[in-house]
């Protein structure tokens, strides 16, 4: 594996973004169809880029929204659209370019009152509460953010009516709408000036903050947080919500200090995540070196990535805790504590989170659901009921409302990290320690992932890859017991294979955002077991990649995995 040396250290002038180079380069630079790396691209959740390729650019924004406006016709969507925005230094430019192209399609656009940044998770909550018992007239949203991705990343998402994140046939039809814009050289993109974008009848002014809070005691039990007088430490990591945190303390009475309020788009404060690259990510020891320097000053501590949809939890007992130990704790609890969730709501789960989760749902009676990786695979069960708890293993979590109702479709850190306190004042026990209880339970995993350079031909192999060609009938000394190119919960293609035997299992897939891809493996066995497991997983794969002579084109090379970003135990 390779670390950078860079890693967990305070980011250094060297690596910081140019802000005025990046602005600069996305009014100026203009993306050329014909290269596939800079056209529009919707991956797990969204378009990506960056202005310095070419792959986040003004004209991608003007494409796209267009098109969005274009579905939003072809759906019958004329509610107003709910619009948002993290704080990376791309995000407000497009906004402005998104906003100018909503105006001009006469939409009617929801923006933050006092321009204030707004969370991936107050949009879907924003959505959903203006549906509530309507049929018609329906609501829909952008949120601009890459996530918690690098700072010269630009990212744009669409929420439709169901508040999540789009599915692939709406994505794909704004793909394909926004490249042919595109090689049209913006023929038929309707847009306003900026300043007469503002000042349209259809342009309003929308309190996000108030909303989403004042609701908050919908979803948690915020009065048993307020009672038990907790020590919480928050580090909003310079997003979205960092206006957000004290507000929530305010209202509510809580104990809840916020260590900084700073929002810098180089997000120089921040230590180099594990690529020697500054990430907001809350579940990286690397990138999460001030907030778990925290863990002894309160008794609980949490900070969320850049646009608010993932968490990061660390507690006295156990520090920093890896989203699989978190979300089997949370599961473990909410099932035990909502009595008013319906009795068949399920426990949903990406098909690369830890197998604990499968334990956890046994022990507390609930259907297990399992579904590729991406949120919007959970769309549908948070909205119906079905589900009580959507999960994945990149700390991405929403549950239901106390009543069993809706809160978000699409992923809340926020909620999350707040559950942890009430968890702890409940319980008694942080949700590290409940963690360990289950470990002695049920034993105690082992989790990692690789992941490695991969062309996009490659890509497409691995994302193609059928049961008949993993001719293996044991995985490190077990017996294979099942091969999945499907998620067994709504039988959807999972983009890659999963292999499970008794004790352990790994799956593969291609990344939907960059050229690379992942193997995730766990054990029950223990490190060594593990580390047997995933170089089984990495001869597949190999094999896999490399192409036959009628898909080779010359250049012959494989990919082999080589940077580790999980760890040990999960």
């Amino acid at each position: 594996m390779k670390i950078s040396p860079l890693a967990g250290k305070p980011a250094e002038l060297g690596i910081l973004v140019n802000v005025p180079r990046l602005i600069t380069a996305y009014y100026s630079e203009t993306p050329d169809p014909a290269v596939p790396a800079q056209r529009v691209a919707f991956g797990t959740s969204g378009h990506r880029g960056t202005a310095f390729n070419k792959s986040f650019n003004e004209d991608h924004i003007l494409a796209i929204t267009q098109a969005i406006c274009l579905y939003r016709m072809r759906q019958g969507t004329h509610g107003p659209l709910f619009l948002g925005i993290d704080t990376h230094a791309l995000s407000i430019p497009a906004c402005a370019t998104a906003l100018e192209v909503l105006a001009a399609n006469e939409v009617e656009v929801m923006i933050a009152e006092g321009d204030e940044y707004t969370p991936t998770p107050v949009i879907s909550h924003a959505i959903l509460t203006y549906n509530r018992d309507r049929k018609t007239g329906l609501a829909d949203g952008i949120v601009i953010t890459p996530s918690h991705n690098p700072p010269p990343d630009g990212g744009f998402k669409y929420n439709p009516t169901n508040g999540g994140p789009a599915n692939t046939d709406a994505t794909g039809w704004i793909e394909r709408r926004a490249n042919e814009i595109l090689e049209s050289h913006l023929s038929g993109v309707k847009r306003l000036p900026l300043a007469k974008a503002l000042a349209a009848s259809t342009t309003h002014r929308h309190d996000y903050l108030s909303a989403y809070i004042a609701d908050l005691g919908a979803v948690l039990d915020m009065e048993v947080i307020r009672d038990s007088k907790l020590r919480l430490g928050v580090d909003p990591l310079g997003g979205a919500g960092v206006h957000y945190w004290g507000r929530i303390a305010e209202r509510y009475g809580l104990n809840l200090s916020v260590v900084s309020e700073v929002v810098d788009p180089t997000f120089r404060f921040m230590s180099v995540d594990w690529d020697g690259q500054i990430r907001m990510d809350p579940s990286s020891p690397y990138a999460m070196q001030r907030l778990i320097e925290m863990k002894d000053r309160f008794d609980i501590s949490v900070a969320c990535d850049t646009d608010h949809d993932r968490h990061g939890i660390v507690t006295k007992s156990k520090g920093l805790l890896p989203p699989n130990h978190y979300l089997s704790a949370a599961i473990f609890y909410l099932f035990q504590h909502r009595p008013k969730w319906r009795k068949e709501a399920a426990v949903g789960k990406t098909v690369v989170s830890s197998s604990m989760i499968d334990r956890v749902a046994a022990k507390v009676g609930r259907k297990l659901y399992e579904v590729p990786v991406g949120f919007k695979w959970f769309v549908d069960g948070l909205l119906n009921g079905s589900l009580g708890f959507g999960g994945e293993e990149s700390a991405g979590a929403s549950f239901s409302r106390l009543d069993g109702s809706v809160w978000t479709t699409d992923k809340d850190g926020m909620v999350p990290a707040l559950l942890a306190a009430e968890i702890t004042a409940r319980m008694g026990r942080d949700p590290g320690e409940i963690y360990q209880e289950l470990t002695r339970e049920f034993g105690e995993p082992c989790y990692d992932r690789v992941e490695a350079p991969a062309t996009p031909e490659q890509k497409a192999l691995l994302a193609k890859l059928t049961p008949k060609q993993v001719t293996i009938t044991e995985l490190a000394g077990e017996k294979i017991l099942t091969v999945l190119t499907r998620a067994p919960g709504n039988g959807a293609s999972i983009g890659g294979l999963k292999v499970a035997a008794g004790s352990g299992w790994f799956a593969a897939r291609p990344s939907g955002t960059e050229n690379i891809y992942k193997i995730y493996g766990e054990s029950f066995r223990g490190a060594e077991h593990l580390r047997l497991i995933l170089e089984e997983a990495q001869e597949i794969v190999t094999e896999t990649l490399t192409p036959t002579p009628e898909q080779a084109d010359g250049s012959g090379s494989t990919a082999h995995p080589q940077h580790t970003v999980r760890q040990g135990s999960t």
